[in-house]
């Protein structure tokens, strides 16, 4: 059965959060052997006015979430975008991917910048299928090229 979602707007210190990033630190160190990116921007990057961290809700209980940070003045960079594994395939992170957006364009961003792991398949694709633009090399070896960065152009950021 599925509930109605809502969307939680927090930082990533709120305790609400935490399970959903121990799951994602846990996945990192199973694919990448370290979870250290989680650890690499302060809780602030990811505040308004100039980032954004959510969670969505259901039945109270954080199901996905994502972030951004300003990359610079007129780039948001998404971070964090996850769905609790046993909440997967229900359109969930393109639903987070959505909100982020349109709160970076309400803020005045017209870019989104990104990079997701090689180990990540699922993510590229997620990226691909929401119209990001690949700044790789879509036909090679993703372990070959290391992070694997996209952007998208938003429709209009208000000024």
């Amino acid at each position: 059965m599925t509930f109605a979602l809502s969307v939680h707007r927090t930082t990533t210190t709120d305790p609400l959060a935490r399970p959903l990033l121990d799951e994602l630190a846990h996945e990192y160190t199973i694919r990448y052997g370290s979870a250290h990116d989680l650890s690499r921007y302060p809780a602030a990057e990811f505040a308004p006015p100039r980032g954004a961290f959510l969670l969505l809700l259901e039945q109270g209980r954080p199901v996905a979430g994502g972030a951004y940070r300003r990359y610079d003045d007129r780039t948001a960079e998404l971070k964090r975008i996850w769905t609790h594994s046993a909440h997967r395939r229900r359109g969930l992170a393109r639903r987070v991917l959505t909100v982020l957006e349109r709160e970076a364009a309400d803020r005045g961003y017209s870019r989104i910048y990104l990079t997701t792991g090689p180990r990540q398949p699922e993510a590229k694709g997620l990226y691909l299928a929401s119209g990001y633009r690949p700044l790789f090399d879509v036909s090679a070896d993703p372990e070959s090229i290391g992070p694997l960065p996209f952007e998208k152009f938003l429709e209009n950021p208000k000024p």
